[in-house]
């Protein structure tokens, strides 16, 4: 696997690929550099035939992600100008222009996880706070461990979150008035709220279970066929973000070329013969 400045990427299983978030002495918290790896990460793993699933987590014992490093974020980008270090007399609708392109690519920075091909499993622990949720909210399986602390934390430091969740959040949970409570008040809220919402599916004693855990459901996605996982990802998708009828049609079209595969006979006759079926890398 590839080096990176910000992140620990490795393969701990066959086709299973792990991405820890690396910086710990700041509590994992993001700056630009950080998002623009992110991404070349996650795009990099979406080709990457030798991947069928992947796990995000945080390295360290505190913090999954504290979120945006507000400190370095005044010295530059959208934030800029309220610290002060931006000329005041800069034309409103060019700096409304300048601060929209930031956003927007910080937010195609994030939804790289929800783009990728692969299925993401993601794991948080101790404080998962702000842009956590962002990113958390665009896996696709989300694990907690017993300590660990959520907020949507933008309206604490004057900011309505723009990077995703109070536009992913709502779907993921299905509970507006709830949704609403935690966007709001910016309150800390526990595991087992959110599993009794529905924000996780699981919640393990410590991390290093919760970890374990993912390697698990990781390790049986990826012996499944890529081709029926990474469609399955794409219809589920395609489906909460569009009607019925047009998620059907869609449906429809995607599997007149995917159920074409080998991979369909290779699976029904695993299952006769009771064999362990393999799969063609894609």
């Amino acid at each position: 696997m590839s080096t990176y400045q910000y992140f620990l990427v490795d393969r701990p299983l066959p086709y299973v690929a792990h991405i820890q978030i690396n910086r710990p002495s700041k509590l994992n918290s993001f700056f630009e550099a950080m998002w623009l790896e992110f991404k070349t990460i996650f795009d990099t793993l979406s080709r990457d035939s030798e991947t069928r699933a992947i796990i995000l987590s945080g390295a360290g014992d505190r913090a999954f992600t504290t979120g945006l490093d507000v400190q370095a974020a005044s010295q530059s980008g959208a934030l800029q100008q309220q610290a002060g270090t931006t000329p005041k007399t800069v034309d409103v609708a060019r700096k409304a222009v300048e601060i929209k392109r930031h956003v927007e690519e910080f937010q195609n920075c994030i939804s790289s996880v929800e783009k990728c091909e692969k299925p993401v499993i993601c794991v948080m622990h101790g404080y998962s706070l702000g842009l956590a949720m962002d990113i958390s909210t665009c896996a696709d399986i989300r694990i907690c461990s017993a300590d660990t602390k959520f907020a949507v934390k933008e309206v604490d430091i004057g900011l309505a979150a723009d990077i995703g969740t109070l536009t992913r959040l709502p779907k993921v949970v299905g509970n507006f008035s709830w949704v609403k409570d935690v966007s709001l008040s910016a309150r800390i809220f526990g595991a087992e709220e959110a599993y009794r919402v529905g924000y996780v599916s699981q919640v393990v004693e410590t991390k290093e279970k919760a970890i374990q855990a993912a390697l698990k459901m990781a390790e049986l996605i990826a012996s499944k066929s890529p081709v029926a996982v990474q469609g399955t990802k794409e219809l589920l998708n395609h489906a909460r973000d569009h009607t019925v009828a047009d998620s059907l049609r869609y449906t429809g079209v995607w599997n007149s070329a995917a159920i074409q595969t080998s991979d369909v006979q290779r699976a029904m006759l695993s299952g006769l013969k009771k064999t362990k079926p393999r799969f063609e890398k894609l």
